[in-house]
């Protein structure tokens, strides 16, 4: 990439002020400089990037960015604005030549059903014909790419290389989750969505936002900077999702499960096996075959179907892009036992996820199976859902097993206590290693019982005190696993 220092911060700080350096990349580690990059010191949770201004010119910074804090004098041009990761997503867009303007992409937001909503939406492109890539807690999916996960949202660097990669690759159409946390850290600041799609919102990352009201908050960003072209797909079931309509600042197709919506199901019958129904967008009727299970992925469905409608997709490409995405990997996954029971797992890790989760599976076990729940909650995160998630796997299990999840830097006896503090009954044991409390729930399950795994889905490790350990879930349940 050609760019130098002045172009990239032209519209932060006026060009005059700005030498016109060569700039041969970017980044915000310091550890990760190479000479001729541009470094951003973010003052991040634990750590100042502009401690690290020193080593990042020793490794051959070429420019420094920082919010204007007294670094001394520096050998280098120091750029200083009010809010170095704004900056990061801006010289990045501008780096990488604004990739997303030349690509159609949609940005789903929302508590839970983001992932599911992607990859229905991903599902019905192909379908189409799109050269499509879908970025999310899967990581990036896309034909020629490694999925590697990293954050749900990746950071706007990483984001921007991607999708400038993805373009010069011949992708057409890019299907993304952004979380509250990348809208509130402008990720996703400088990617020019053409769709954004609101699926619901409930208590979750509060430790991080404070409040239910700031969350909400980060979530509207994303639906009040929006290009006047784009078009806004929201769920408008709560209140949250009316109030995202109302103050949107482009138009909106809201979907709502009875014909309060713009889009909506006519009609909709739930199995074991799937949903099926009929969705009715306009004078459209998109018939719905779904292999999905659950009452809460008519949501994901009803969003998905409204999106492809907006896009002007095809009745047939709707249609089966519904049929040929027939399950979502960590999302109600089932596996059959050797013993005839059967295991299922989950990345539900709210309490509203709980309750919608653990009602369909209630509903799935056959008399007289009982359902088993292994679960645990993350460390250095929202408290106050603990005992909510607990009491929720009370109501509908017969046996809980509670076990680490990621416990991060925080002391797993405190993790437990809060999650215990939610049973009023005593049908629960606690375990200190995860696989153990796996193990035993599928050694006791039998013939029409259930094991559900919630929190991690298809997690291949454990973060304990600030170290990934190997550790599946998947895999301890693979032992178990019928083998016809």
């Amino acid at each position: 990439m050609n760019r130098t220092l002045d172009q990239l911060v032209k519209g932060i700080i006026p060009e005059s002020e700005v030498p016109a350096v060569p700039i041969h990349g970017i980044t915000t580690h310091s550890a990760r400089v190479n000479p001729g990059h541009l470094y951003i010191a973010i003052h991040g949770t634990n750590l100042d990037g502009h401690d690290f201004i020193p080593q990042a010119i020793d490794n051959g910074a070429a420019a420094i960015i920082t919010n204007g804090r007294d670094v001394g004098q520096l050998p280098v041009p120091q750029i200083k604005v009010s809010n170095p990761r704004r900056a990061a997503s801006f010289t990045a867009a501008e780096y990488y030549g604004h990739p997303s303007k030349e690509m159609t992409v949609v940005g789903i937001t929302g508590t839970n059903g983001k992932t599911t909503t992607a990859s229905l939406v991903s599902a019905m492109l192909k379908a189409a014909g799109e050269k499509v890539a879908q970025i999310g807690t899967l990581g990036t999916v896309a034909e020629g790419y490694p999925q590697d996960k990293t954050l749900t949202t990746p950071d706007p660097i990483a984001l921007h290389k991607v999708l400038f990669d993805l373009r010069q690759d011949g992708f057409t159409h890019i299907v993304m989750e952004a979380s509250s946390h990348a809208i509130d850290q402008s990720r996703v600041a400088d990617v020019d969505f053409n769709y954004t799609v609101f699926t619901n919102l409930s208590p979750e990352h509060l430790d991080y936002h404070g409040t239910m009201a700031d969350y909400f908050q980060a979530k509207l960003k994303l639906f009040t900077a929006l290009s006047p072209a784009a078009t806004a797909i929201v769920n408008i079931e709560t209140e949250y999702g009316q109030a995202i309509s109302d103050n949107c600042t482009v138009p909106v197709v809201a979907t709502a499960l009875a014909k309060a919506g713009d889009v909506f199901f006519k009609d909709y019958q739930i199995f074991l096996t799937g949903i099926h129904g009929t969705i009715q967008a306009g004078e459209i009727a998109y018939p719905v075959d779904s292999s999905l299970i659950g009452k809460f992925n008519l949501e994901n469905i009803l969003c998905a179907t409204a999106t492809g409608n907006a896009m002007g997709l095809t009745q047939e490409a709707i249609k089966n892009g519904l049929k040929k995405c027939t399950s979502i990997p960590g999302r109600m996954e089932s596996f059959a036992l050797r013993s005839g029971a059967t295991a299922l797992i989950d990345y539900a890790h709210t309490p509203d996820a709980y309750d919608k989760v653990l009602s369909t599976i209630k509903d799935m076990v056959v008399e007289p199976g009982l359902l088993h729940i292994v679960f645990g909650c993350g460390g250095d995160r929202d408290k106050t859902k603990r005992a909510q998630m607990a009491a929720s796997a009370e109501r509908f299990g017969y046996y809980c097993y509670v076990t680490p999840d990621n416990p991060r830097t925080e002391e797993l006896t405190e993790i437990t206590a809060d999650i215990v503090s939610g049973f009023c009954a005593n049908e629960y044991a606690v375990f200190d290693e995860r696989g153990t409390g796996l193990r035993q729930a599928l050694d006791r399950a039998t013939e029409n019982d259930v094991v559900v795994v919630l929190g991690k889905g298809r997690e291949d490790y454990q973060e304990i005190n600030g170290k990934k350990i190997p550790y599946s879930d998947l895999e301890i349940i693979n032992e178990y696993r019928d083998a016809r």
